[in-house]
């Protein structure tokens, strides 16, 4: 099939475009507002870009109510800071329920049955029970254009200053064992899924570039 953006001439029940990007890592963020409220959301428009030092980056659209900011992208405008937390398989229930409330007096982490942990070099707490958190500082702000007021997106990066992992995800090797967290993801429409198994290949230099590009000067590079 074809179809172009502006037609929107799929001719299917529902738009397929988001299930051709799979899955989708979500960020779990918490923020504080100016006056001190927790605030807790999950983005699916998310992923990480660098790693030294490491950014990461979600994107919000409007509020699906009243169309403005949401209060994550405005919280971390106006505070310059926020806090990753991995959303996993065993908090699902968690992660829904957040993403559901768009009453802005509710709290997220009180209506979800959420605890918190402080963090250590920024102000948001994080969610106990992650198993992963980035205490992150604000670095900008990307506006993507929308067609309608709830469709415009604005992309948060921040620069990731500490992290914290859960000892009982990291396995004799030293190695974070993804099998242990079972991070969820975003697929289209309603569904998501779990990481249950995976597998490994080794990344190689082809034999034809080592006569003018020695492999073993990209050793650092193939091992990261």
């Amino acid at each position: 099939m074809y179809y172009e953006i502006a037609e929107n001439n799929h001719g299917l029940p529902y738009n397929p475009l988001k299930g051709c990007v799979v899955p989708r890592p979500i960020a779990w963020i918490s923020t504080l507002s100016k006056q001190g409220k927790v605030n807790l959301a999950p983005f699916s428009f998310f992923n990480i870009f660098s790693y030294d030092p490491p950014f990461i980056a979600f994107s919000g659209a409007g509020h699906v109510v009243d169309q403005k900011t949401k209060d994550t992208v405005l919280n971390v405008e106006e505070t310059g800071e926020f806090v990753y937390n991995l959303a996993t398989f065993a908090q699902r229930e968690a992660v829904t329920k957040t993403a559901l409330i768009t009453d802005r007096t509710v709290d997220e982490l009180e209506a979800a049955g959420l605890e918190t942990l402080p963090s250590r070099l920024v102000k948001p707490p994080r969610v106990k029970g992650a198993p992963v958190h980035f205490e992150c500082r604000y670095h900008r702000t990307v506006e993507l254009k929308g067609n309608r007021p709830v469709s415009l997106h604005k992309v948060i990066f921040g620069e990731v200053i500490a992290v914290h992992i859960d000892d009982s995800v990291i396995n004799d090797e030293g190695i974070v064992d993804i099998l242990r967290m079972r991070p969820l993801s975003r697929l289209g429409y309603r569904d998501y899924t779990s990481v249950e198994s995976t597998f490994r290949m080794d990344k190689h230099t082809p034999e034809e570039a080592t006569t003018k590009k020695p492999a073993e000067k990209y050793a650092h590079v193939l091992e990261s």
